[in-house]
């Protein structure tokens, strides 16, 4: 899944330990089921009534009964159960616990143990959100339509199907439906066969799927249009609704050379016959793609590549997505973590072969290069206290989707490029092909991976994976380099820990594997600080810069005196090393380890030639600040002179149109800083973005596709009444979903408060489609989190209906992480405590620990910034 987890190494068939129970409310009893009955295939025959907006369906569950019992629980919610009997043993008593998600079946004499057939029918709900069997609705010239998809990570696939619904428990499945004749009907195996019925129906029959978690089980059916390419014995499918196959192309070009790297490098090919990426419109607050075995589920902005409207940022996006989807078909679906514990085996893979792949097939894009911002966001959380280990204890629902976030996904990404760096990507590719094949269509461990490449690489990791997995938080090396001597600098390297809130001073302990080189060389040495203390001496004289290449997963303080040459040499070091610096020095600064002026002085000695990303992350910086400034007009004046300054000549470098055969990065940088002077109030960005929106109407050249969105984000931004209604009605009229769900986005990406409340409004109303809803609240939070939380709290019913299962508990408490009010903490914690169990308020905790390091860092930083501007001015 893409979105916005020690242990012993025990034998794939092993189970997990359920975590103790505790008390009261559902999200605080474990979500584990008793191990003494456990399934091997379902046989589900439904009707789904779009309309309604309910089903029908009966399911016979082959089990496996280990001792006699006369009770069966499973996961069931929103089930509403007609009869339940198992043959030979007769009719069983239903006990359903909507707190647990569970249902018990009692029967009057015991089940004996062996193989046994559990028959169910039952019904259940259709729902507006992304959870279990869903609708989502979108607008045609021929007016509505609906379709119909299911979503099950984590815990829904309870929802559509009574089950044992956790990922240890694998089954294959034979699934049987009546639709509408004529309309689509899409599984994770090909349709084996297809049956008229009277009264407008078909039946459609699909083949028995490969054993799998049922977290991996899908279900799509609308007027789909679908296009396929053969890739060796696989049939590669796009799905999209009527009319928007063009738009598809894209991905399906691109999934098939992904497909047979993948089959290489793993080491096993893919095992379905068929691998269907499906588009649908809407969106969600917990994902954009999910991973179903054999039919890959994303909405349109992570699929579909629209002229109209699509940048180049947003074709990487699409090929990372379909990269990082496509390898879950390996890591996730045919070996699958125990229990989402280790939910990170899943995303932290995927995450880094998503990368590992664009590098493969598009170096043109230079996307090495974001593997620097991926740690960023990562160590973003996991420098402060709510952080977790990457391998998580996990008990609950809510939980269990609390663990979709930068640790599992980025840290995990980080903590493989560092591993595989270590031991090299012979050796590192080597241990996961033999991870592959030993517990194909299994269940493991983290430890089990460990193991495999321990054995292939014939070097130790597993005690430097354990530190960076099985404990939370940054490891911080500070150098001090010494006299260069006979050609050679010695560097000694001390082990700390970088964190932004941790009451105590003393350091966790990890063993850190370090890289060096003088600026301008290109000898790297490598040393592994353990213990706190390293050192290592690096060919040549002159600056040292540390984690050379951003392998690490650190933050690197230099002495003043040794940053103090690498400022000097910045212009020379390698573009990720650029992005590397900036990073370390604007984050300790900001912590007060160093000079917070660091970074703007990197800013301002980034090189007219610097790569189109480091210009980014300058961008980003700028307009960091600028936001800090929120409550200080006169001082964000003079900064914003400053930056737009800094930032200007390199955008009329670049300019408002697109040259022939410019490099991609360009392409996204135009997008970037054209966005960037936008929020810094730059008077010509802004007037050329409304000229060329007035213009619009009459000039087919004036917002050409790939400057579309950062056009409307300009004008949304500075809207005054008479714009944003304007904007409104544009909204209202457009039928292209990705378009219209833009404009709506604007709509609520409005500076004036004002406007900002009435886009909170037009979100429930009904207007905006029902899961953009959530966005548009989200979205205000982006500008005015104090507007926006009040707003969702008071407002509490209405907006929870807006919002996905697997987001409910995050959503509102998330609302308020860009705050600055000290006000805001108490409201967090007292929502948290009136509305959420004791083990689900992780979200909550995390925006008041946000809140509390924004207050403390701007009241630390804008003296030495605003110092600095009036230098510098």
């Amino acid at each position: 899944m893409l979105v916005f987890a020690a242990g012993s190494a025990l034998a794939a068939a092993a189970p997990p330990q359920a975590p103790a129970k505790s008390a009261v409310t559902a999200a605080n009893v474990t979500t584990q089921l008793p191990r003494g009955v456990v399934p091997t295939h379902y046989d589900l025959a439904f009707t789904p009534d779009a309309d309604k907006l309910t089903f029908t369906a009966s399911v016979k569950i082959a089990v496996e009964v280990v001792k006699p019992t006369t009770t069966i629980t499973l996961q069931a919610a929103d089930l509403e159960f007609a009869k339940v009997e198992m043959a030979g043993v007769g009719a069983a008593k239903v006990s359903v616990d909507a707190e647990a998600q569970t249902a018990t079946f009692t029967f009057d004499k015991p089940v004996s143990a062996g193989a046994h057939v559990l028959a169910i029918d039952y019904s259940g709900k259709i729902y507006k959100q992304a959870a279990g069997l869903f609708a989502l609705d979108y607008d045609t010239d021929q007016g509505k339509k609906r379709a119909l998809y299911t979503q099950f990570e984590n815990s829904d696939a309870r929802r559509f199907i009574p089950s044992w619904d956790e990922p240890f428990f694998k089954a294959t499945y034979d699934v049987q439906v009546t639709v509408p004749t004529g309309q689509m009907a899409i599984g994770n195996m090909p349709i084996a066969k297809t049956e008229d019925l009277p009264g407008g129906k078909s039946k459609v029959t699909f083949a028995t799927s490969p054993k799998m978690s049922t977290y991996l089980l899908f279900f799509g059916l609308g007027d789909f249009d679908r296009a396929t390419a053969k890739v060796g014995d696989v049939e590669m499918g796009v799905i999209t609704k009527k009319g928007d196959l063009a738009k598809a192309d894209f991905a399906l070009k691109s999934s098939g050379p992904i497909l047979q790297w993948y089959n290489d490098y793993f080491g096993a090919p893919y095992p379905l016959p068929k691998l269907d990426h499906i588009a649908a419109p809407g969106q969600s607050q917990f994902f954009s793609a999910m991973e179903n075995w054999g039919a890959i589920f994303y909405f349109e902005y992570a699929l579909l590549d629209d002229p109209a409207i699509s940048t180049q940022g947003d074709r990487e996006n699409i090929y990372t997505t379909v990269a990082h989807e496509m390898a879950h078909q390996w890591f996730g679906d045919l070996v699958t973590m125990q229990w989402w514990d280790d939910l990170w085996l899943n995303e932290g893979f995927a995450s880094w072969m998503e990368s590992r792949a664009t590098e493969h097939f598009h170096p043109e894009w230079n996307s090495q290069l974001k593997s620097v911002a991926n740690r960023e966001y990562a160590m973003g959380l996991d420098s402060l206290a709510t952080t977790h280990p990457v391998v998580q204890h996990v008990e609950t629902v809510d939980q269990a989707s609390q663990a979709f976030d930068a640790i599992t996904y980025e840290k995990g990404e980080a903590v493989i490029r560092m591993l595989e760096g270590y031991v090299g990507p012979e050796a590192w590719r080597a241990g996961v092909r033999a991870y592959i094949k030993a517990h194909a269509h299994g269940n493991t461990q983290t430890d089990d991976l460990w193991i495999e490449v321990e054995k292939a690489a014939g070097k130790p990791i597993t005690a430097i994976a354990h530190d960076f997995t099985l404990q939370p938080g940054i490891p911080l090396i500070t150098v001090d380099a010494g006299a260069c001597a006979a050609g050679k600098t010695p560097v000694t390297l001390t082990q700390g820990e970088f964190s932004r809130d941790k009451p105590t001073k003393t350091p966790l302990a990890w063993r850190v594997p370090v890289s060096a080189q003088v600026a301008g060389s290109s000898s790297v040495a490598k040393t592994l600080v353990v213990g706190g203390k390293g050192s290592l001496t690096v060919d040549g004289c002159g600056p040292v810069v540390v984690n050379a290449g951003q392998s690490g997963y650190f933050r690197t303080l230099y002495t003043p005196k040794a940053f103090a040459g690498v400022s000097a040499n910045f212009s020379k070091l390698p573009a990720i090393d650029q992005l590397g610096v900036i990073s370390d020095a604007w984050a300790l600064g900001l912590n007060g380890q160093q000079a917070v002026t660091d970074a703007l002085d990197l800013v301002m000695a980034t090189p007219a030639d610097a790569d189109p990303q480091v210009w980014g992350k300058v961008a980003g910086v700028l307009t960091n600040v600028d936001g800090m400034y929120e409550s200080a007009p006169a001082d964000r004046a003079a900064f914003r002179k400053l930056a737009i300054a800094r930032l200007a000549p390199v955008f009329q470098k670049v300019g408002w149109t697109a040259q022939p055969g410019e490099a991609a990065p360009v392409a996204t940088l135009r997008t970037t800083l054209i966005n960037a002077l936008s929020i810094l109030g730059d008077p010509a960005v802004i007037a050329e973005a409304k000229r060329r929106y007035a213009a619009d109407k009459t000039d087919p050249t004036a917002v050409p596709g790939p400057l579309r969105k950062v056009i409307l984000s300009s004008i949304g931004r500075n809207a005054d009444a008479a714009a944003w209604d304007a904007l409104r009605e544009q909204a209202k009229a457009e039928k292209t979903p990705l378009i219209r769900d833009q404009l709506y986005t604007q709509l609520a990406s409005v500076q004036d408060e004002a406007l900002a409340a009435k886009a909170l409004d037009l979100a429930l109303s009904g207007e905006p489609s029902e899961t953009l809803a959530a966005n548009m609240v989200s979205k205000a939070a982006q500008l005015h989190p104090d507007l926006a939380f009040d707003y969702a709290v008071a407002h509490k019913d209405a907006v929870n209906g807006k919002v996905d299962a697997a987001s409910a508990t995050k959503f509102i408490p998330g609302l308020a992480r860009g705050s600055a009010d000290p006000a805001m903490i108490g409201k967090v914690r007292a929502y948290a405590e009136a509305n959420l169990p004791a083990g689900s308020r992780g979200e909550a905790e995390k925006s008041v620990a946000s809140i509390t390091d924004r207050i403390k860092s701007r009241k630390a930083a804008l003296p030495a910034i605003t110092a600095w501007v009036a230098k510098k001015g």
